[in-house]
């Protein structure tokens, strides 16, 4: 039995979202109906028996009217017929004092109570000539009561037709009940069937650029389904994005390590035959195996620090960048000895401290200053300035090369894209990206643009209450 059940309740758990919202509409619309047919029902017999009552009420104060003084007897007794007029008798509170002639109506100790005075005047149901009828017992006088009658089975008639009516009613408000619960179901949930319908047609094809097809209208006049269909559409999209960013670095970095993997192999089988070689040819086969080897480390570690969408937040801590930026050009005037570095630090800016990860700090620094290294002619210096304005502050880092033609601006902070100036010189194409990638975790925006005169031009914008958090890939 146990078991039985927990399978019964099971497949009501499973029953669809469409099925369980189609029967509470209609159990609340077919709940409403017959409650308000039912209510009718009530107050239509109400009304009718009320009626009946007014004109009993209304012989009773006409026979007391005309028979003021009369002693007990049987005043009229034609009600056995349906047109006929109420028939009306006197009893008295004793027993004893009762007429020759027997009574016409029951006579029951609630009607000698009401004529003693000890009870209040009551409606009753009878039978009478084996028919129904409504009698009214009310004080006549002195110790008597006054009973009157009329024929009530039209009144209960018309009771049972109004239930008959009503009964119908109430069947047909049920089936529109359940009609109107199935198509409310069906309109309301037409987006989240879309909306199950395209989940499950991603997961079995592993195709985010699936949409859902939202109904017309202005965006402020949706309802909460059409705002969730169209949430889930954004959702998608940041996907079909994401998963777009994924083939891409992918497909870029594998062209990437092509060619040094290659390098590698060909410098490693011609290793293996050392025997052939001359001691000239082997050490440079061998200083060329260590140059690729380092070439494919650090373009390696690129992919894993782009791989990374956050920074750590237990190394985060209160960076004084102006102390960062120094210390980054003396380590960029180590390793670029023939490029000359102008250092700007202004007074408003020395004092400013971020909340950040020094060490990824300072590589999108050097990142920043290698590209510009790259690109500066012979003899041209690298500018590099900080300053702070209220509450923002902006590092701007200057090279005088060939600078940055305008259809490349765009793309310049794209993975493994070189611009056709940067394809002759050594580099991933992945210093720009990690800066930028780096420059968002932190809440800071990095822009490049041509700077006036000649070269390109970098400016970092940070503006404070900024957090780090995760960064968002274009």
């Amino acid at each position: 039995m146990s078991g039985a059940r927990g399978r019964g309740a099971r497949r009501r758990r499973q029953r669809p979202l469409r099925t369980r919202l189609a029967l509470a509409a209609s159990a609340a619309v077919a709940l409403v109906a017959l409650g308000v047919c039912t209510a009718a029902f009530f107050v239509i017999r109400y009304e009718m028996f009320h009626q009946l009552d007014l004109n009993l009420t209304q012989s009773a104060t006409r026979l007391t009217q005309e028979h003021r003084g009369g002693g007990p007897d049987v005043l009229a007794g034609e009600c056995r017929y349906l047109s006929a007029p109420a028939c009306a008798q006197i009893v008295p509170a004793a027993p004893a004092d009762d007429p020759a002639r027997p009574f016409l109506l029951p006579v029951s100790a609630p009607v000698r109570e009401v004529a003693a005075g000890e009870r209040a005047p009551y409606f009753t149901n009878t039978t009478l000539f084996g028919e129904p009828v409504r009698m009214l017992t009310t004080p006549f006088g002195r110790e008597k009561a006054l009973q009157v009658a009329l024929r009530s089975d039209t009144v209960e008639q018309g009771v049972r037709q109004a239930a008959g009516v009503l009964a119908a009613v109430g069947g047909a408000g049920v089936l529109l009940a359940a009609g109107l619960g199935y198509w409310v179901a069906r309109t309301v949930l037409a987006p989240v069937a879309r909306l199950t319908s395209t989940a499950e047609r991603i997961a079995a094809t592993r195709d985010p650029r699936h949409r859902i097809e939202l109904p017309p209208g202005p965006p402020g006049r949706q309802d909460e389904v059409t705002r969730l269909a169209a949430s889930f559409n954004a959702m998608l999209g940041e996907l079909e994005q994401s998963v777009t960013a994924q083939r891409r670095l992918v497909a870029d970095a594998s062209h990437e390590l092509r060619t040094p993997l290659t390098a590698l192999r060909t410098n490693a089988e011609l290793l293996a035959r050392g025997d052939r070689l001359t001691a000239t040819q082997r050490d440079r086969a061998s200083g060329a195996l260590g140059r690729q080897l380092r070439e494919v480390t650090g373009l390696v570690n690129d992919l894993i620090e782009l791989a990374r969408d956050e920074e750590p937040r237990p190394l985060l801590e209160e960076v004084r960048l102006a102390l960062l930026v120094e210390h980054t050009v003396g380590t960029a005037r180590t390793h670029w000895p023939m490029t000359t570095f102008l250092l700007d630090i202004a007074p408003d800016a020395a004092p400013v401290t971020r909340p950040g990860v020094p060490a990824r700090l300072t590589r999108l620094l050097t990142n920043l200053l290698d590209n510009a290294a790259k690109f500066s002619p012979p003899g041209a210096p690298v500018e590099v300035a900080l300053a702070a304005s209220g509450g923002t502050v902006e590092l701007t880092v200057r090279d005088h090369g060939p600078g940055i033609a305008p259809r490349d601006i765009p793309y310049v902070f794209d993975r493994f894209y070189r611009a056709e100036a940067a394809r002759a010189l050594p580099g991933s194409g992945l210093g720009l990206a990690m800066a930028r990638q780096i420059a968002r975790a932190h809440g800071a925006d990095l822009t490049a643009e041509a700077a006036p005169g000649g070269g390109a031009l970098f400016r970092l914008l940070s503006e404070a209450g900024h957090s780090v958090g995760r960064a968002h890939e274009p």
